[in-house]
């Protein structure tokens, strides 16, 4: 690892964890963020995202994208920016792993469900029950629940996007375990695996449309900057097909992203004069961030993805038979929580609003083809559309 810059997160000055672990020096030469890295890559939860939907739901192809294979692609973007920066390329990588791991069965269409089932008892919001998850309803330790990670990572967790004015009931509870100073910004880890994330999926959801047959080039070339990588690739490789180009379209458009945010976060950093993590968190306003010409591109791209691939009727139809699931799923157990599986019976509060927010913590955590199992088997017989 290059040598760390005043501002990075240092696991040296780490604020701790809230549960004390003796002998921890026992389990291997690691610093603190490198463990909570290596915490996250081996907990149930991050292996269940291997079967959770990105952009396809369930998908029967084997080249499409889940949110595992996304957040291993979050992570290898996260560290390259990280490294140039000279921030802890560990830190970020642990946020990179871990930032997708509250996205229920189904991913947004999922989350607009819970959403509905929890109206008038708090809600369901992905972010806060990746820190639910994880500081929570990981059990991997006798005598503790959650996986026990730093304060630097739970905080970046919480507030990778900003700060934030009100929190939703389950980050309110994290906020008040840890005091996560929710009204400032996070570390400068923090805010590039946020970037990096809208990077991998702005891009690598084009290949999975492209794959897909949802997205054409002819329509993608609609929006300047991929019409910009499109007629320089044609220009490189004259004598190719087409569909051999995709590919260089998309890593060149990646590279585009990541060397503008290098050259604006580098400028943000020196104007603003941060000398340490405690002026980042201070600093006002985000300090990674891309160019306004960049951020007006990465805009229309992405508004252009909402119409074409996200919003396509074929995802629509796919989102409703997910809402039907998760709807049914939530009813059933609600009514009969003897349908639970014993070690979330045990553990079942008597007392609203916590007995509908355990029944969402299991389903939150179930994975696409497993929820559709357990509603065949606990509600009844589903036709699923083209997508599943």
């Amino acid at each position: 690892m290059t040598a760390l810059a005043p501002y990075a997160s240092d696991p040296a000055r780490s604020r701790g964890r809230l549960h004390e672990e003796p002998g921890a020096a026992e389990r291997g030469p690691r610093d603190a963020f490198q463990r909570d890295r290596d915490r996250i890559i081996h907990s149930i939860s991050f292996r269940r995202l291997r079967h959770k939907t990105q952009v396809f739901m369930a998908p029967d192809g084997d080249h499409f994208r889940v949110r595992l294979t996304h957040s291993i692609e979050v992570a290898q973007i996260g560290r390259t920016i990280a490294r140039t920066l000279g921030l802890n390329e560990d830190l970020t990588e642990a946020l990179c792993l871990a930032h997708d791991i509250g996205h229920p069965p189904f991913g947004h269409a999922g989350e607009d469900a819970l959403e509905r089932a929890l109206a008038g008892k708090g809600g369901f919001d992905h972010n806060g029950h990746t820190l639910r998850t994880l500081m929570m309803l990981e059990r991997p330790y006798p005598r503790h629940v959650g996986l026990n990670l730093t304060w630097e990572t739970l905080e970046g967790l919480a507030k990778h996007n900003g700060p934030i004015d009100a929190p939703e009931w389950a980050l309110a509870e994290a906020d008040r375990e840890a005091c996560l100073e929710l009204e400032t910004h996070a570390s400068l880890e923090a805010q590039v695996a946020a970037i990096a994330d809208d990077i991998a999926y702005d891009n690598h959801d084009i290949d999975d449309g492209l794959r897909a047959g949802l997205l054409s080039i002819d329509q993608l070339c609609d929006v300047p900057l991929v019409a910009r990588g499109w007629s320089s690739a044609r220009a490189r490789f004259a004598d190719l097909g087409d569909d051999r180009l995709h590919g260089e379209v998309i890593r060149s458009q990646i590279g585009l992203m990541v060397n503008d945010l290098i050259a604006e976060t580098g400028r943000r950093i020196a104007a603003a004069g941060v000398r340490s993590v405690e002026d980042v968190r201070a600093a006002g306003r985000a300090l990674v961030g891309f160019s306004d010409a960049m951020a007006a591109d990465e805009r229309q791209l992405k508004a252009f993805m909402y119409a074409n691939l996200y919003h396509h009727p074929r995802q629509l139809a796919a989102a409703a038979a997910a809402d039907h699931v998760i709807d049914g799923l939530f009813a059933a157990y609600y009514a009969e929580p003897a349908l639970l599986p014993e070690e979330w019976r045990v553990r079942l509060p008597a007392a609203e609003p916590q007995f509908s927010r355990h029944v969402a913590d299991f389903i939150a955590g179930m994975t696409d083809r497993y929820a559709v199992s357990r509603y065949r088997e606990v509600v009844g017989p589903i036709d699923l559309p083209e997508g599943f």
